[in-house]
């Protein structure tokens, strides 16, 4: 059963999305879904996933420049 976790992020342009999207691709394979709400004030990202963990992500961003923190 997949699970969605939510961040709130600093990614503020597309340009933004596509430095990250080599990234956050090998981060969910296998049919994991994520995309980036830029329209929300909090630059949500969402994953759907079945094994990531929020911390995974975390630490991804940030050692690519980006803040992340999960919503609850």
């Amino acid at each position: 059963m997949k699970k969605v976790l939510v961040f709130k992020t600093s990614v503020h342009q597309e340009k933004d999305i596509k430095q990250l999207q080599p990234v956050l691709n090998a981060l969910t394979p296998n049919a994991d879904v994520w995309n980036f709400d830029l329209e929300d004030c909090d630059n949500i990202l969402r994953i759907e996933t079945k094994h990531l963990e929020a911390t995974s992500v975390c630490d991804t961003l940030q050692k690519q420049g980006f803040l992340c923190e999960e919503l609850h």
